[in-house]
């Protein structure tokens, strides 16, 4: 504590002499550009010139649909030169900002195609893979030929930052408790059932991922180290446009995926649609040792080997529709349905050795284990949005409803023999039922006021309501006659209501400094209830969560920034639920109604070089950290798995990000992030502390040749670290990907091959207390892939009205946590 109240009396000490540097105003510059024949220009280089003297102010890059902006200029007069590919190069009109009017719309600028024809040829810009903005970094899903054929979860693991574990989780720069968001809306899952919806989201679905290590007060409180927003494909244009994609990748075993995006828009009426199927067998093996100790003596009373091969295959099958109703040329009303539906089935079989202390085989068990699971999900959402003025005054609202259906029918058979491989006692066969039922709705409404001289205030609200029904049903077989459980079944209800508001406030400070200030405050009501056994318990706190961004232009070429927030993580609606999941016959899990959320810290300070290279510090304090804790039963040789909150966390970091074009034909990205992690708790009564340094990094060339042809070598690489009690040991993957364009540009075949070396294996070791285990795994990472897209188009670009299709449920949904494994 006394380490962060001294960071902390730092960072105010800074901020106090930033502040006393300067004292004017700045000011906000948007527009849009096209090139006169209704197609986007995504990608071109926007630059704020000094009229004056020609010189350079800002550099930026359009958007996906055409857009651009600056924020915090300086008063002055400017324009705006803008060159893309095939282009001549355009300008704006010259403006000039003052006190008086401190934010500009430029009117849309047409770029003329170059007057030597390339005949028939399409040319297309290429948007860059990454992206760093003021307040995320966005990674553009098409620009990485490697991507093609792979799942999100498989394009998430090679982003900058971002980690994924063995199980599935997501971690973003070495801290756990991500938020998963599709479209702007919470995915309302986490845990397995996360990790299972992201491998069957197949990349051609996916436009961007924003990655937000510490968003603004509008977004949910909930996400320790932040946000990821994944984005699906989408446009805005008159007519019609879409595009349909054929992937087939081949590892061990082959997995499909296809997608199909349409956009229709006539009149006042917009209709979208993204359609996907997927089809993956996956393996598995995951091998395990552990060394049962007494809790007394220290001393090793058995040691338990296991070596687990898990075979899974599911399918998936997704849609997404939408209509948009443009009532005036202010307002817009929307409708978006979304569902999915993924049936799968996993097995297990592991082969189970005890041994004494002297490695002397005693027993030996197989076990079976089956899982017949299916996922559905429909979720309705109604939005509203409504411009008053040209300057930005903005009022948005969102009604959401989502319900999860879920079934898993397991089967548990473990036989049993001696050290010689005679059978020992009677086989048993548990088989178990586990429903679970899930129904979320949510509303928010957000209102955005431009202020004079650039400042601008934002208020919103929400409420949230959640219920779940888990009813987990246990028969053991005897004798062919099944026999109810009473033991292990158990029906649990929780329900819970989350009300929300916040307001934000930005503004230049001075001519080179600018600020945004929010605060959020959120109010839980929660209520569980073990209908089995009567138990139940009930929540109610109210927390504030400030957040800070500043901004300081040194010069042209140094930008610094220092933000600060407050977050927490909710334990997961499975994590509450104390029904118990069989993973074999001497390891279960057990949800722990008694946890409680754990809430974090967060401090960054940035340096951006020439808009190309950024340096970012970062410090985050957890306290009530929610970890998986092992308790060992020696005298059955069982491990139980449950949550707990056991610890504090302290993490301090350096990232170092760097990009851009190096040549014509060349171009690269790299990342690197140094991070140190300490965890301090109490473990089955013992006192621990472990901590250790660990490096990341993510690197990506592409390189384009013979006008049609573009090539990609990318891959990423941890070193060994913690990732909270577990020591995991350095692994990393290659990947390789050639791109040839097709039909004028309208078609893009794409073949790669990921994880060259066959390098994504994962170990780890877990020591504490009367703990001492280890483990191996490695799947089925190492596929070719060859990927067909073609798009279509006929219409123009739309420029007055965006689209939105994102909802209002925030945090709810990342918490959904059914049964079953990966």
């Amino acid at each position: 504590m006394r380490h962060f109240k001294s960071f902390l009396a730092i960072v105010f000490v800074v901020l106090t002499l930033v502040s006393q540097a300067q004292s004017a105003g700045g000011g906000r510059v948007k527009g849009m550009v096209t090139d006169g024949s209704a197609k986007i220009l995504e990608s071109a280089t926007i630059t704020l010139v000094r009229a004056a003297d020609s010189s350079v102010a800002k550099i930026s890059v359009a958007d996906r649909s055409g857009q651009f902006e600056f924020d915090d200029v300086a008063e002055g007069r400017y324009f705006v030169s803008i060159t893309a590919i095939g282009h001549e190069k355009g300008f704006s009109e010259t403006f000039e900002l003052n006190p008086a009017n401190m934010f500009v719309q430029l009117k849309t600028v047409d770029l003329v195609p170059q007057a030597k024809s390339l005949g028939a040829v399409t040319v297309t810009s290429r948007k860059p893979l990454i992206e760093h903005r003021v307040d995320r970094t966005v990674v553009n899903v098409e620009a990485a030929v490697t991507n093609v054929g792979a799942s999100a979860m498989e394009v998430l693991e090679k982003s900058p930052g971002i980690s994924v574990d063995k199980d599935g989780n997501i971690s973003l720069k070495g801290k756990q408790g991500v938020q998963v968001y599709i479209d702007g809306r919470p995915s309302y899952l986490s845990g397995a059932d996360l990790a299972n919806y992201l491998r069957s989201l197949s990349s051609s679905q996916l436009d961007q991922i924003e990655i937000m290590t510490n968003p603004p007060a509008k977004y949910d409180a909930a996400g320790n180290s932040g946000i990821i927003n994944i984005k699906t494909k989408k446009t805005k244009q008159f007519g019609y446009n879409g595009s349909v994609s054929s992937n087939w990748s081949q590892g061990r075993y082959p997995k499909i995926n296809e997608s199909f995006n349409f956009n229709y828009r006539k009149n006042k009426v917009n209709f979208f649609t993204n359609l996907g199927y997927n089809s993956r067998k996956n393996f598995q093996n995951l091998d395990i040792q552990r060394k049962f100790i007494e809790s007394a003596t220290k001393e090793v009373k058995s040691h338990f080997d296991q070596e687990s091969r898990i075979r899974e295959q599911m399918q998936s099958y997704n849609a997404k529709l939408g209509l948009d109703y443009y009532s005036s040329p202010n307002t817009t009303w929307g409708v978006v349905l979304n569902g999915f539906y993924n049936p799968g089935i996993f097995a297990n079989n592991s082969d189970i050795q005890i041994s004494n202390p002297d490695r002397v085989l005693l027993s030996r068990t197989y076990a079976s284990t089956s899982n017949d699971r299916n996922w559905k999900n429909l979720s309705a959402n109604l939005n509203y949005r409504h411009v008053f003025d040209t300057a930005g005054r903005e009022l948005t609202a969102d009604v959401d409803y989502l319900t999860y259906r879920s079934s898993n029918n397991q089967d548990l058979v473990n036989a049993y023999f001696d050290a010689q491989g005679a059978p020992g006692t009677k086989a048993d066969t548990l088989l178990g039922y586990l429903p679970q039922d899930i129904s979320i709705y949510s509303a928010k409404m957000d209102y955005v006021h431009p202020l004079k001289k650039g400042a601008k205030l934002e208020a919103g609200i929400k409420t949230s309501y959640v219920s779940t029904d888990n009813n987990a049903l246990y028969d053991s077989l005897n004798y062919g006659i099944k026999v109810r459980d009473i033991g292990r079944s158990n029906h649990f209800l929780y329900k819970e209501n989350i009300n929300a508001a916040y307001i934000n406030y930005s503004r230049s400070l001075s001519k080179k400094l600018s600020g945004q200030f929010g605060l959020r405050v959120e109010n839980t009501i929660a209520k569980g209830d073990q209908v089995t056994t009567g138990d139940h318990f009930d929540r109610n706190y109210t927390q504030l969560f400030p957040t800070a961004f500043l901004q300081y232009t040194v010069s042209d070429k140094h930008t610094l920034g220092l933000n600060y927030g407050r977050r927490l993580e909710r334990p997961d609606y499975g994590d509450l639920n104390p029904f118990i999941l069989f993973l074999d016959k001497y390891t279960f899990e057990q949800g722990n109604p008694n946890l409680r959320p754990q809430f974090s810290h967060n401090i960054e300070l940035s340096h951006t070089y020439k808009g190309f290279l950024n340096t970012t510090l970062n410090y985050t304090r957890t306290t009530d950290m929610i970890n998986d804790v092992l308790e060992q039963d020696p005298d059955k040789n069982e491990t139980a798995i449950r949550k707990q909150n056991i610890a504090k966390q302290r993490q301090y970091g350096i990232s170092v990000s760097a990009g851009g074009q190096l040549t014509k034909w060349w171009s690269g990205n790299v990342y690197a992030n140094v991070y140190n992690n300490y965890f301090k708790g109490i473990l089955n009564g013992d006192p621990v502390k472990i901590d250790a340094t660990t490096a990341q990094f993510n690197g990506s060339t592409q390189f384009k040749f013979k006008k049609t042809w573009s090539a990609e070598l990318n891959g990423f690489y941890r070193t060994g670290g913690v990732d909270g009690v577990f020591r995991i040991n350095g692994f990393g993957m290659l990947n390789l990907g050639l791109s040839k364009q097709l039909f004028k540009g309208k078609g893009s075949l794409r073949f790669n091959i990921r994880d060259i070396l066959y390098s994504q294996k994962i170990r780890g070791t877990i020591k504490y207390s009367n703990i001492d285990a280890a483990f191996q795994q490695h799947r089925d990472s190492r596929q070719a892939a060859l990927g067909f897209t073609y798009r279509f188009s006929k219409g123009k670009l739309n420029n007055n009205n965006s689209r939105r299709k994102t909802g209002g449920a925030s945090e709810e949904q990342n918490r959904v946590k059914a049964g079953g494994e990966n």
